[in-house]
């Protein structure tokens, strides 16, 4: 009864232990892979896996791990710090190629969390993720129909040509009906015949219809700004962040996955790299200094400055730095002409860039200049097309990557929303948000429905934008 018993026991234990294995097994997903390198990868990794930026570039790695034990792979990937002080020689190689630079430690990571990773890099690297389907429309393939201009320029000509026809029949009818009756025809000049009553009516009427148009057209476009790119205080280059190092866009602008707005990030977020990445790869020290002065950190000590300093003692800091970051780089000792009026400037621009009438003092919040605003009467919530929509930045807001200085791309105006609206295809696979549209997932599956737009789903209803 007892060896029963221990026998009924041990094969419950086992199938437990096989439905857990199953479990483990099923969970790991790509999806959850590419959330993960979003939230702990993206800051230092390229996208692409291919491309090296802070850290090494992922692409291959558990085939560059290959030699070792799995579980050596992930302890790396968990806590790579302690895994180099075991001497693992693969750790302390790598460790010894990035400079001993150590990666942050992600010790939350359960082995399915990572095995997702890996999947995710993968799947990118590989190019078989994301699947290659064809999207219908999309906001970054909407454009508004091109000017018509030329278009009414030509009707007017022709017009022009059909009035001064329509004269010379008019004066051949009336010269006919005149020789038949006898009459004398006495011909009407070109000038006479437009200004004619019937003529100036017709021109007044037309008047009224071009004047009525413009002021509408206008009235339409008032508040838009397509391609407006203003100078912003500090030269920050998407194309060097976003595209040379790939910088995953919401790291920076962290509340459009979260929220209505995208938020412009604080110069604490600049800090996170910049802390160690202290010359620009085009402007040398000139731009991120600003930085540095707008938050109060002094570069040469490598910590932050008291508060009460003086703009003398802010100057004496940062002419310093920059000072002795040009004289390492011209091997000199003692700053040339070049250097002092280096210095100079860069400092004028730190003041005049970070000070004005309203902002007197260097320290403190910096004052982009905003491209990207909606009337008020509009209702956009990043949130609902970036989490839930699954859109990329670029779809509004163009190729961000290939900007050195941010301009608007789009004209975001209402027909341009709703076309998008009109054509974009709705991401149901994997997306939860969607799920209590049961009907639409049933017209699919049966083959009735073959995609379902935004528009199926109310995305031109008033008061989804206008409440």
């Amino acid at each position: 009864m007892i060896y029963n018993h221990l026998k009924n026991r041990t094969f419950l234990l086992l199938l437990a232990s096989f439905f857990s294995l199953t479990t483990l097994v099923a969970q790991p997903t790509i999806e959850n892979g590419k959330t993960l390198f979003k939230a702990n990868c993206a800051t230092c990794h390229a996208k692409d896996m291919k491309t090296a930026a802070t850290g090494p570039a992922l692409g291959g790695a558990e085939e560059r791990w290959a030699d070792f034990p799995q579980s050596d792979l992930y302890s790396w990937i968990r806590n790579s710090a302690a895994l180099i002080a075991t001497g693992h020689p693969r750790a302390t190689a790598l460790y010894a190629e990035w400079n001993a630079s150590n990666m942050t430690a992600f010790k939350t990571l359960t082995d399915d969390d990572i095995a997702s990773l890996l999947m995710y890099v993968d799947g990118v690297y590989e190019g078989t993720y994301p699947p290659q389907v064809a999207v219908v429309g999309g906001g970054g393939d909407v454009k508004e129909a091109s000017s018509f201009g030329w278009l009414y320029w030509g009707l007017l000509a022709v017009l022009g040509l059909l009035a001064l026809l329509l004269f010379r029949v008019t004066s051949s009818l009336g010269q006919i009906a005149s020789e038949k009756t006898g009459g004398k025809f006495v011909p009407k000049s070109l000038l006479e015949s437009l200004s004619s009553s019937g003529v100036i009516g017709f021109a007044i009427f037309a008047l009224v219809v071009f004047l009525g148009y413009t002021t509408v057209n206008n009235a339409v476009g008032l508040g838009r700004q397509q391609g407006y790119a203003p100078e912003q205080p500090i030269k920050f280059s998407h194309e060097t962040h976003a595209g040379v190092n790939q910088i995953d866009c919401k790291y920076c602008h962290d509340g459009a996955r979260r929220s209505k707005h995208a938020v412009i990030p604080a110069a604490n977020t600049c800090m996170n790299c910049h802390r160690a990445i202290t010359k620009g790869s085009e402007y040398g020290t000139g731009e991120i200094t600003k930085i540095f002065a707008s938050v109060g950190f002094d570069p040469s000590k490598n910590a932050y400055i008291e508060e009460g300093k003086t703009d003398d003692e802010l100057k004496a800091i940062y002419t310093k730095w920059i000072a002795d970051q040009y004289l390492a780089e011209a091997g000199l000792e003692e700053l040339d002409s070049k250097g002092e009026k280096l210095v100079a400037n860069q400092w004028s621009e730190i003041v005049s860039s970070l000070t004005n009438e309203q902002k007197t003092e260097i320290q403190g919040p910096i004052e982009w200049i905003r491209v990207h605003n909606l009337p008020d009467h509009v209702y956009f919530n990043h949130a609902q097309h970036v989490t839930v929509g699954k859109l990329e930045c670029q779809e509004c807001h163009g190729k961000v990557e290939e900007m050195k200085l941010l301009e608007q791309s789009a004209p975001l105006s209402m027909g341009w929303c709703i076309n998008c609206h009109r054509k974009t295809e709705v991401q149901f696979s994997d997306n939860e948000y969607y799920e209590s549209y049961v009907k639409y997932h049933d017209d699919i599956e049966s083959g009735e429905k073959k995609k379902v737009t935004v528009q199926d789903i109310g995305g031109l209803e008033c008061q989804k934008c206008h409440y």
